[in-house]
């Protein structure tokens, strides 16, 4: 048989085909929905499935990530990076990846992401909302030396990178210190509050803040552990 009849011959052009995923990720539809002036979905999915497994995906991200460090004046590979997660509600028609985060109290997935100073993606996981942040940073940087061979540092989701990050204007640190004060906020006001108290010498109400006080702490201390 000849090898050009043994190999699948291509239907449909990769520009279309690109597009349509383009357009999956960009409207969120299923992939039974994809319109009609797009190849059909069986051929784009079964393309997508195919980039995956090939590491297309990952080649083109890194590639991209590299290009636009050389842009402004950065080594293609970083050598510090900053890693954190975010639990998620999906849509009612996802069933697969689904789980109850506890401390967020969210039921869903969470996103587990690790980028460079840039805010530029180095490794991206998707799990259940139940899993610990610790489980999916072992996921993250699992077979990842080799791909960035200079990556020294890393900040996990500590007040020492929020710091720093806006140190060096990087939007991202400026939204989490943001929320970082939105949550001391009850803390400091309540502890304010105690000093007052104490100073007043009035033991019902010294008592009655420093109690409010412990379950605050005590909060965020659990929902730090879990």
């Amino acid at each position: 048989m000849p090898l050009a009849t043994a190999l699948r011959q291509r239907r449909h052009s990769l520009r279309r085909v690109f597009d349509a995923i383009f357009y999956l990720l960009r409207t969120g539809c299923p992939w039974r929905f994809l319109p009609a002036d797009f190849p059909p979905w069986q051929a784009v999915y079964y393309y997508f499935r195919r980039f995956r497994h090939d590491g297309l995906w990952a080649g083109i991200l890194t590639a991209l990530r590299q290009a636009e460090r050389v842009r402004v004046g950065r080594h293609p590979q970083p050598s510090a990076a900053v890693m954190d997660a975010q639990s998620i509600k999906p849509v009612e028609e996802s069933a697969c990846i689904s789980g109850y985060d506890g401390h967020k109290r969210v039921k869903g997935r969470k996103r587990h992401l690790l980028v460079d100073t840039l805010g530029l993606p180095i490794s991206i996981s998707v799990t259940s909302a139940g899993m610990h942040d610790k489980v999916g940073a072992y996921r993250l940087l699992a077979g990842l030396k080799p791909l960035v061979p200079r990556l020294e540092k890393i900040w996990a989701d500590s007040v020492q990178a929020v710091f720093t990050g806006v140190a060096h204007g990087r939007p991202y640190a400026v939204i989490g210190l943001g929320l970082l004060v939105l949550i001391a906020t009850p803390v400091v006001r309540v502890a304010a509050t105690l000093v007052g108290f104490i100073r007043a010498k009035d033991p019902p109400y010294i008592a009655i803040t420093a109690i409010v006080l412990t379950v605050l702490l005590l909060s965020f201390a659990l929902g730090k552990a879990g």
